[in-house]
């Protein structure tokens, strides 16, 4: 029997922004949510439940964001998400008929249709439309390892003049954590993987015993690690960071040189919301005069600069057996760059590999067949490699170089640069502003009454949702910008409403039950964190 030579952890990170509008029946950028659920969740969900029935033991990290967590156990967007499926549903039994002459096009329509009964038997049936207890169920049996982020994904490193901004983002969000996972989570999914000197100290008062960071961020750390990014250093707070591997990454990321580019993987720009006449398809699409995505797409990628009008028909079992070569590649590539390291090492090396959650279903189709064909090959083809996870790991070896990392991120460039430009510099001396300004607040009114406390959690929540990266990324990337701005500048708005309520004692307690209906995260938030003397629990 061959000795474990090394480990791989993977990583997965799900969050998207909370977006709930209430007052509208059907909101486009609500659709962000219940794609994420069809195409991602439930089907990680899906193979974590047959890993399971077929005794594969195996170990998965996976960040679930506050603000995912806070939508996932929302009435509302549960209910309208079985309204979403329930229409693809239909519309997939349509496009059965509608292709009965295009044999392939026909088997993929066939195919679309049972992945959303399934997807909606799993989500009514099975876990009653709580995916979080899904997730959590996994990680009562031992299979994942659940760690949390940031409240609403806020960019830590431009919050750095402000302690108790950066606090709030991070009591909330194990609150959250512990709410509805039923434990304080080990680890953080640093926003961006956006860390700043000094972060640790804060990180370490809430007792997190690591977090993950890009490349460069350790690999400049001071002094330079002794093993590069294939083990943990300690901060000088003593909390764990875990840098990405550069190889594994881009083989899963590049669309260009990595698996998912692959001609036979299915085309995502390709979608008969864009494809079919209008008067077929306006009752599946989020508005009549708007054409969107429907998530049923019947072509491959093809090949380099082949243009959509020309893409040929998707072949799901072609791709299927495409994504189990890809599994094997990537065990190869490891087990070549593990034995090389042990060789280099005095302890097993550990490969990280964090990815975005939705990367795998929903931009990459066939991406959790990819990790599922991964973790069985893993776990049964051969012994050089173990999955771990980060916890287990410091576990395993809990003495680690002490080293100082950079200010760094995930983003391009390795720094600020995406949430910090010409695109989106303006939204920063507002936020800055609303943050001095609930420090004041919270710092101000120790014992108020209850309407007033009901005022004081909103504005946290206010500035919360305006703090969330997202917004600026988007601004940054140019894909929804118009949506960024208003979501921006309305929760800026509203914010600063409440303040000067607060201030004249004139608080309008019909308009802020509307807005406690609207934005309606954290429901066990308490404003005192952002008060000057508050003390971390």
């Amino acid at each position: 029997m061959s000795e474990v030579k090394g480990y791989l952890s993977l990583v997965l990170h799900a969050h998207l922004p909370f977006v709930r509008h209430p007052d509208y029946e059907d909101f486009l950028e609500e659709r962000w949510l219940y794609e994420a659920i069809t195409e991602t969740y439930i089907p990680l969900i899906e193979h974590f439940e047959q890993l399971h029935r077929d005794g594969i033991n195996y170990k998965l990290t996976m960040s679930l964001s506050p603000s995912l967590i806070s939508m996932l156990t929302d009435s509302l967007l549960q209910e309208r998400y079985i309204k979403y499926i329930n229409n693809l549903i239909e519309l997939a039994s349509k496009e059965i008929t509608r292709t009965k002459d295009y044999e392939q096009i026909n088997q993929t329509a066939k195919i679309y249709l049972n992945k959303f009964q399934c997807a909606k038997e799993i989500f009514v049936n099975k876990y009653n439309r709580n995916l979080v207890n899904a997730f959590k169920k996994f990680q009562d049996l031992g299979y994942l390892d659940i760690i949390t982020c940031g409240a609403t994904h806020g960019y830590l490193p431009l919050m750095k003049e402000y302690p108790e901004a950066v606090r709030a983002q991070i009591e909330f969000a194990i609150d959250n954590h512990k709410q509805h996972l039923g434990e304080a989570p080990a680890g953080i999914w640093l926003p961006e993987c956006a860390y700043y000197p000094g972060l640790d100290k804060i990180l370490e008062l809430y007792e997190i015993r690591f977090f993950i960071l890009d490349t460069h961020g350790i690999l400049y750390a001071t002094p330079r690690p002794k093993y590069g990014v294939f083990a943990p250093i300690y901060t000088p707070s003593g909390v764990a960071a875990f840098g990405r591997d550069r190889k594994s990454a881009k083989q899963v990321w590049s669309a260009q040189k990595g698996y998912p580019g692959d001609y036979n993987y299915r085309e995502y720009y390709r979608d008969i919301g864009f494809d079919l006449p209008l008067d077929y398809i306006k009752s599946y699409i989020s508005d009549e005069k708007i054409r969107t995505n429907t998530g049923i797409k019947y072509y491959k990628i093809t090949g380099d600069n082949c243009e959509l009008q020309d893409k040929e028909p998707y072949d799901y079992k072609i791709a299927r057996e495409k994504a189990a070569n890809h599994a094997e590649d990537f065990i190869f590539n490891r087990i070549k760059q593990i034995e090389d390291l042990s060789n280099l090492m005095d302890r097993e090396p550990l490969i990280l590999a964090p990815y975005d959650a939705e990367l795998f279903g929903h931009w990459w189709y066939e991406g959790p067949d990819f990790l599922n064909f991964l973790i069985k090959k893993i776990t049964n083809e051969q012994e050089v490699i173990e999955l771990i996870s980060p916890i287990e790991y410091l576990k395993m070896y809990p003495k680690n170089q002490v080293c100082q990392p950079p200010m760094c991120s995930w983003g391009a460039n390795g720094y600020n640069d995406v949430w910090l430009d010409s695109s989106n510099d303006w939204i920063y001396r507002h936020l800055h502003q609303a943050v001095e300004k609930m420090v004041e607040l919270a710092t101000d009114y120790i014992n108020p009454n209850k309407l007033t406390k009901r005022a004081l959690n909103q504005a946290a929540r206010e500035l919360l949702l305006a703090q969330s990266s997202d917004w600026a990324f988007i601004m940054k990337t140019g894909t929804m910008v118009e949506y960024a701005i208003k979501r921006t500048k309305a929760h800026i708005h509203r914010f600063f409403n409440i303040y000067n309520q607060l201030k004249l004692k004139e608080i309008d307690e019909e308009w802020l039950s509307e807005l406690e209906k609207k934005d309606n995260i954290f429901s066990n938030i308490n404003y005192q964190v952002y008060s000057k003397h508050y003390t971390s629990k």
